[in-house]
Order: structure tokens, then C-alpha cells, then sequence
């Protein structure tokens, strides 16, 4: 017993005599360096300046921290741990601002205003066209740019962003600014002077809600989830007002309601077409349509990385109340259908048979919904997720197909054929005795 005593005791002591080291743990090292600022998140490699080198030796360690513990690093003059960036080619620099911009995100953008145009019973020439779609990319550019130039220290800590231009030192955020302001500049001058003010304006509106409403709330508050849906349902209204469309009415007589011909509804579908330019609730079946898709989408992903936002300190509603979350998605895709089946038809859109076709895209995603809110499993928010990004094309097909005033008989050369069928029998008619 007392020779396992003494050998307890000179363990203790072997103990005491290590705690009093004169050794630099990494909270002294921390505490020694000077207070991080913004900038030092962006470039902290000047350290690894050619004078700071040649100050140190060869062998010289270098102290740094690994899980909390001390660790001497060795610096290596020949080594490759530290390696200057690559030059930025011309197809290089493409690549970078194409990142800057997401590009996925930018054609979704870009596809969803292109349905505004494709509604809008107006007619759209080539350059008004054209246009909307370029200002409309330059915008969502523009809006993501500023975006990434704010969330640096944030995306860094993610592992899906931490390979962006401005973490992995791919660009200067000075450069990335210079892209921003130009992108944010031209967007909204094209859209002006080849469209009209209101769909310039709608763009700049865009930029600032994502790129400050959007990107401040994300660390404050559950509501940025919300802001980000409004974010979501301006483009569509961006390419009905590039064709001439109104958002608000001009008079009471604007509330046109096309009823369902058995409600005693006259069958007059490009008059009730045309009664829809002027007609508010159009436009707000169209921002209807991409806001709530935004949280059965967008919902169902935060899912799958709440672990990344909650690393990264965002306030997001998947990492506060996961069953919330769920509740919300499952809410917006029960609002989709009167939203859309209803509200589309009712404004003069679509005909009323796109009430029906469209139960059944709305039906998949509600029933994915609700399995997501009573389960709360990865398996049903991969599920929503994935049925949200098949549905938007299908409901804008359909939307397509159905829209009040096409003719797709004419389309297809159906009522060429016809009509020349019925000329050629009338004209043998006459040329009877």
C-alpha cells in the first residue's frame, strides 16, 4: 500500500509540475493577438508575408491550436502547405463570377420572370424579352454578390459554402464589390430603358431586400425566412409589368371575375385575357405561386443542414423548432392549391380546366408535406425537397397550356386543315348545277 501511495503521489506531483510549465495554451495565444476585425476574416495570410519568414529560422516553431491543445507546427520554407493563388484567366474569372452570382439560383430567378412574361396576355417584342431576362440576371447577381460579401466569417463555418470565391481567397473583396455595384448598377438601367420604371424598380427592391433585409435577419431573427419568400415572388412580377401589366387597379371595374361557365359565365376567353392586364388579382396569383413554394422548398432543405446553420449561429426556424418548420412547409403547400387551382381562374390567367389538372401536382407535394409534419424524418424533407423542384416546371407547364386566349388548335395547324377542309366543300357546293 505504500509503495502504490508513494507511486500515486510522484504521479500527482509529475502532474503539478507539467501544469506549471511555461506553455502557451491557445486561449493565452488568443488573448495575446489583437482584436479580429471584419477585414482579418477575409486576407489573414500576412503573416505569411516573405519578411515574417525571413525572421523566423527554419525550424522555428510555430505555435498553434488543435482541439484546444497547444501544438508546435515547424515551418518548412520548400513545403507546400502555403502556396500562392492561381492567376485569374479570363475563363477563370467567368467561373468566379458565376459562383458570385450562384448561378442556379440566378436562372431559377430568370425562369421564374419569364412565366410573368408568358402570362401576360400582352404581347412581348424580342428586345423587351430579351432585356427582362438580362436585367433580371444582372439583378439576382448583383443581390447574391453582396450577399457572399456579408457572410464571409458565417460561410466559412459550412461546410456547403466554405468553397465560395471570397472564403477560398479566389477573388478580393474589393473586386467582388466592383462586381456587385456594377451588376446591381446595370440591372435596374436596363430594366428602365427598355421596359418601364415600375420593373426597375421591382429589381432594385430585390437587391435590397436579399442583399439587406434578407442577409441581416438571418442571424437575428426566424422572420428572414418570410423576407426571403417575398424575395422569391418579385420576379414574376418583374416580366408582368415588363409587358405592360398593372399591379394595382385603376378602378373598381379592374376586379373582373371570370366564373366557371356553369356558374353563367360567358364564354368570351380572350376578352376575360385581356381583363386580366388590368385585373390586380393576377399579378397576385403569380406572387402567390413562387412565395409559398419558397417554404415547402426551402424548408424541406434546411432540414437536411440545420446542423451547418446552427455551426454557423444563423436563426433559422429548422434549428429553433424543427416541428415549426415542418408545420410551415406544410401550411404554404396547402396554400398553394387555392392559391393557383382557384385564384389563377378565377383572375382570368388560365381556363378553369387548370383547376383540375393542377390537383394532382398539388396533391404529391401536400401529401409529402404532411408525411414531413407528422413524421419530422431527413427521408420526409428529402422528399418535400425534391417534389418542390418537379412541381414549379410542371404548375408553370400546365399554366402554360391552360392560359386563357391561346389558341393551340392554330398552333398545331389543327384549324388550318379544318378550315381548308370547309372552304373546299363549300366551293364544291357552288360549282354544282
Amino acid at each position: 500500500m505504500r509503495t502504490l501511495g508513494a507511486y500515486v503521489c510522484r504521479s500527482c506531483a509529475a502532474g503539478v509540475r507539467r501544469s506549471q510549465a511555461p506553455t502557451r495554451s491557445a486561449s493565452s495565444l488568443a488573448g495575446d493577438r489583437h482584436k479580429t476585425s471584419f477585414s482579418s476574416f477575409f486576407y489573414d495570410n500576412h503573416r505569411w508575408a516573405a519578411s515574417a519568414r525571413d525572421a523566423l529560422p527554419a525550424s522555428s516553431p510555430v505555435a498553434h491550436s488543435v482541439r484546444g491543445h497547444s501544438v508546435g507546427a515547424v515551418y518548412h520554407p520548400e513545403g507546400t502547405a502555403f502556396r500562392p493563388a492561381e492567376a485569374l484567366t479570363p475563363r477563370k474569372l467567368a467561373r468566379v463570377y458565376v459562383q458570385l452570382a450562384k448561378g442556379n439560383l440566378t436562372v431559377l430567378v430568370v425562369l421564374t420572370a419569364m412565366s410573368g412574361v408568358a402570362m401576360c396576355p400582352l404581347p412581348a417584342s424580342l428586345p423587351v424579352l430579351l432585356s427582362t431576362a438580362v436585367g433580371t440576371a444582372l439583378c439576382s447577381a448583383s443581390a447574391n454578390a453582396f450577399n457572399q460579401i456579408q457572410e464571409v466569417p458565417y460561410d466559412a463555418q459550412m461546410a456547403r459554402t466554405r468553397n465560395r470565391p471570397l472564403v477560398r481567397h479566389a477573388i478580393s473583396p474589393l473586386h467582388a464589390t466592383g462586381f456587385a455595384l456594377a451588376t446591381g448598377l446595370a440591372g435596374p438601367a436596363l430594366l428602365w430603358t427598355m421596359t418601364n420604371p415600375v420593373t426597375a424598380a421591382l429589381g432594385a427592391a430585390n437587391i435590397a431586400l436579399y442583399a439587406g433585409a434578407y442577409t441581416y435577419l438571418k442571424r437575428k431573427s426566424i422572420a428572414n425566412t418570410w423576407v426571403g419568400a417575398v424575395v422569391g415572388g418579385i420576379p414574376p412580377l418583374m416580366g408582368w409589368t415588363a409587358c405592360g401589366g398593372a399591379l394595382l387597379p385603376s378602378s373598381l371595374d379592374s376586379f373582373h371575375l371570370v366564373l366557371p361557365s356553369f356558374l353563367g359565365s360567358t364564354p368570351t376567353a380572350v376578352a376575360d385575357a385581356m381583363l386580366a392586364v388590368e385585373n390586380p388579382l393576377a399579378p397576385l396569383a403569380l406572387f402567390l405561386l413562387l412565395y409559398s413554394w419558397q417554404f415547402p422548398h426551402f424548408n424541406g432543405l434546411s432540414h437536411l443542414v440545420r446542423e451547418a446553420y446552427a455551426q454557423a449561429g444563423y436563426r433559422m426556424l429548422c434549428v429553433l423548432n424543427p416541428h415549426k418548420n415542418a408545420l410551415v412547409a406544410l401550411r404554404h403547400a396547402l396554400l398553394l392549391v387555392p392559391a393557383t387551382s382557384v385564384l389563377m381562374p378565377l383572375s382570368g390567367l388560365t381556363t378553369w380546366a387548370f383547376a383540375l389538372t393542377s390537383l394532382v401536382p398539388h396533391a404529391v407535394c401536400v401529401n409529402a408535406a404532411w408525411k414531413f409534419y407528422r413524421q419530422g424524418g431527413e427521408k420526409q424533407a428529402r422528399k418535400v425537397f425534391h417534389y418542390s423542384i418537379w412541381y414549379l416546371p410542371v404548375l408553370m407547364g400546365l399554366m402554360m397550356f391552360h392560359k386563357r386566349g391561346t389558341d393551340w388548335g392554330s398552333w398545331l395547324g389543327l384549324e388550318q386543315g379544318e378550315t381548308e377542309q370547309g372552304a373546299g366543300e363549300e366551293k364544291e357546293t357552288v360549282s354544282e348545277p
